[in-house]
């Protein structure tokens, strides 16, 4: 299984940055995780749009899915060109029920609702969902195959039974859009990295890849935060690529 950074920023992107996008890759079968701002031309460095294989997302928050908006203008000209011959998988919760209402687009996408502790089978992925703690419905994903397994948290609130869904995680691709001193403060609906690392440490993953960055946080300080709990935590950086097995290039 291979893990393509597409853009890891939230609620907004740095200049020349982008927001939440994935691409994983097993047999030939590309899935995305996520489409934010920015994501349908970062993905191009790696794939043709028109070759994606299934979208699955969190929550219907701009930064996790505006570009689905953008996207479905490029698979109608590719189904007019004889590129794709069949809608692409689109699957989110249906939650807002008005921006749920958006996603469908003459041909673009076969569009399907998500709910919390659902299983299914996708290409060569075992799917799994668990409910978040945020301001819409969000969902993490457990994503198996022979080769390993990915967990990704969407976003959310720190939630003790995290620890049980992401156990002995391959790869625990973590929101941490927050510092300590933001959750002092009292803000809500999304992970310190210090909480991020702390839910890593009790599942026991391998690799924990601190994502959903903050574009007016230091991510120096936020590394520094989690590494007391879970000395290997990383930054996601965007471009970068990581496999399970674990290792990254």
């Amino acid at each position: 299984m291979q893990l393509t950074v597409l853009g890891c920023y939230g609620p907004y992107p740095p200049a020349g940055g982008a927001c939440s996008g994935y691409l994983v890759q097993e047999n030939r079968f590309n899935l995305l995780i996520d489409c934010g701002n920015g994501v349908m031309s970062r993905l191009q460095n790696h794939l043709e749009f028109w070759q994606l294989d299934a979208v699955i997302l969190s929550h219907l928050h701009a930064d996790h899915y505006s570009d689905t908006m953008i996207m479905r203008y490029g698979l109608e000209i590719a189904f007019s060109q004889g590129l794709r011959s069949k809608p692409l998988p689109l699957y989110a919760p249906p939650e807002p029920v008005s921006e749920f209402e958006r996603l469908p687009y003459k041909n673009a996408y076969a569009v399907s609702s998500l709910t919390e502790g659902g299983e299914w089978q996708i290409g060569p992925f075992t799917i799994k969902t668990m409910a978040g703690i945020h301001a819409v419905p969000s969902l993490a994903f457990c994503i198996q195959s022979p080769s390993g397994t990915l967990v990704y948290s969407g976003d959310t609130e720190y939630c003790e039974s995290f620890a049980e869904f992401a156990s002995g995680a391959d790869i625990f691709l973590c929101e941490a859009n927050y510092q300590e001193a933001d959750i002092r403060n009292g803000l809500p609906n999304h992970l310190s990295s210090a909480q991020a690392a702390q839910i890593a440490a009790a599942a026991g993953v391998k690799k924990l890849l601190l994502t959903h960055h903050h574009p007016e946080r230091d991510p120096a300080t936020s590394l520094t935060e989690a590494v007391k709990h879970f000395p290997g935590a990383e930054l996601a950086s965007e471009g970068a690529i990581y496999y399970v097995p674990t290792s990254h290039s």
